[in-house]
């Protein structure tokens, strides 16, 4: 017969293992549940043998992949639905490799983007649509946030996430997601050493802007940054708590002519915050060179406002 101490850590055992199951089914269905609210926004595109993927942009509009299409007419989206639509191309990016599609009729919700900038170690999903045009997802780790990542001919995509999520060919132009799906970026279905490659979604969205009203031009800083968390005393009346830590500045370059030193944080670029090497990047997308444009960057305890002169993007 037990006694009122073993039945007492009996019951003990069954409620830890009763919490965990409980805990493992709520981020479960979190997950099942984000993968969901995403889906409708994740459409088929028909432009080769094996259909691939795409991510509604806007209304009537569906952002994929170069990789996706395989042709530049009879192209068609595929909604969740069943029904077919005809598309037209209405230009792609050579650098990130990104296309723009037009669908009249499309009748479908833009995906909902992230706020926040995707964090190496960070689980995410992988969602697309399979060639029978059912949802299909993966989960993974955001591995790797580097770059520049070079696209051939001297161009390169300024930054690209990879991830562990598994990811076959019919993921390209799918979605990348966070777990309360939202987007991070766009799937590629290439590869790096084993890990998947991901346009994240401030790029890819502004390249699809881009697209859409025929600019292309990158404006051209010449400094290379990392996020940095300021301390409280930098923070200012805003409460701004990231900047970015400028690490190093091209000789002779914008940014340098402009009196950007290295170890200045820089704060806003045009009026706008700054706080991430992909936000600025983003600022940068459809600007055009010999831009004069204000930016603010603080110098131990000082801020100081700048005027840069923007110049092209190298080749």
């Amino acid at each position: 017969m037990p006694t009122l101490m073993g039945d007492v850590h009996g019951r003990g055992l069954c409620d830890d293992e009763r919490m965990t199951t409980d805990l493992l089914t709520t981020f479960s269905n979190q997950l099942a549940d984000a993968v969901a609210a995403a889906a409708p926004s994740v459409v088929q595109v028909q432009g080769r043998r094996r259909p691939a993927s795409g991510l509604v942009y806007a209304d009537d509009v569906v952002l994929t992949t170069a990789r996706a299409l395989g042709r530049e007419d009879n192209l068609h989206v595929r909604r969740a639905d069943g029904e077919t639509l005809e598309a037209e191309l209405a230009g792609w990016d050579p650098t990130t490799s990104l296309a723009a599609l037009r669908v009249p009729r499309l009748g479908l919700a833009p995906i909902r983007r992230s706020t926040a900038d995707a964090r190496v170690g960070q689980l995410a999903l992988a969602v697309a649509r399979s060639w029978s045009n059912v949802v299909t997802a993966s989960a993974g780790l955001v591995s790797v946030i580097g770059g520049p990542l070079p696209t051939g001919r001297g161009r390169a995509v300024d930054q690209v996430i990879r991830t562990t999520a598994p990811m076959h060919d019919g993921f390209a132009g799918g979605a990348f997601l966070d777990t309360t799906g939202a987007l991070l970026g766009v799937a590629t279905a290439s590869a790096i050493r084993g890990l998947g490659v991901v346009i994240p979604a401030a790029i890819a969205w502004n390249t699809a802007d881009a697209v859409l009203h025929g600019r292309l031009k990158r404006g051209y800083l010449g400094l290379a940054g990392q996020r940095v968390e300021l301390p409280e005393a930098q923070r200012g009346a805003e409460g701004t708590e990231h900047a970015l830590l400028v690490i190093g500045v091209t000789n002779g370059g914008p940014a340098a002519q402009a009196g950007v030193l290295v170890g200045d944080l820089l704060l806003a670029f045009d009026g706008q915050p700054v706080s991430s090497p992909e936000q600025l990047l983003g600022r940068l997308l459809g600007t055009a060179g010999g831009r004069s444009t204000p930016i603010t960057v603080l110098r131990g305890q000082s801020r100081i406002e700048l005027t840069v002169t923007l110049g092209e993007r190298p080749q």
